[in-house]
């Protein structure tokens, strides 16, 4: 298969809470093995299972705040007044050099942070419910938390849905296998930008030289 050498794709997908982020984030990876998912940065303890380098980079306030510092996080952001969580900008700009493509679960003021950083880089989806009453049966369904909870989580889906106009896609996750389709074909589009593909010129140079 002929192949043309490019950068990688930093695919965000964000999304509130109960409209299947998750889902359709392990649908699209078990379509691509090959998209590595962004590991974070984060100052709060491991759980049980966890693992360095796999499910987080486990590191104190005072290491975190020196990474930051120092321009080693490419966005962060404390969440709910506690724990520290950010993404490395090391691992990232190596994967993007090496033509890997990587998935971020990270909200939209991560997204407005990740582009900024990467402006050329990044693409994002937002992945909107079908209704509002399918977000909070789905919410419900999970049956761990209080109409309270439900309600407040209600509230700040209103909030995050009022920036999905930002992205540069937005799926409607009514049909699951449809969403996963949607936001793989995303994926392939971005990957075949003529600007990503780095090794354009010299192809071409090589077709015109084999031509008539």
């Amino acid at each position: 298969m002929t192949v043309i050498a490019r950068r990688g794709v930093c695919l965000v997908l964000a999304a509130p809470s109960g409209a299947g982020k998750s889902t359709v984030a392990r649908g699209l990876r078990t379509r691509d093995p090959g998209l590595d998912v962004s590991v974070s940065v984060t100052t709060r303890a491991p759980r049980p299972g966890e693992r360095e380098g796999v499910d987080y980079f486990f590191r104190d306030q005072a290491a975190f705040d020196a990474l930051a510092a120092s321009g080693g996080l490419l966005e962060w952001a404390r969440v709910l007044g506690r724990d520290c969580y950010g993404t490395p900008r090391a691992p990232v700009e190596a994967a993007l050099a090496s033509g890997r493509d990587i998935l971020f679960d990270i909200d939209w003021q991560g997204f407005r942070s990740l582009r900024a950083a990467l402006p050329r880089d990044v693409v994002g989806v937002f992945l909107l419910p079908p209704s509002r009453e399918a977000l909070a049966a789905r919410l419900a369904a999970r049956g761990a938390d209080t109409a309270d909870e439900i309600a407040r989580r209600m509230a700040r889906a209103d909030a995050e849905i009022a920036h999905c106009a930002e992205f540069d896609h937005v799926v409607v996750n009514d049909v699951l296998e449809m969403a996963i389709a949607e936001v793989a074909s995303v994926l392939a589009a971005a990957r075949v930008a003529t600007g990503r593909l780095v090794g354009l010129a010299g192809f071409v140079a090589g077709l015109e030289r084999g031509g008539p």
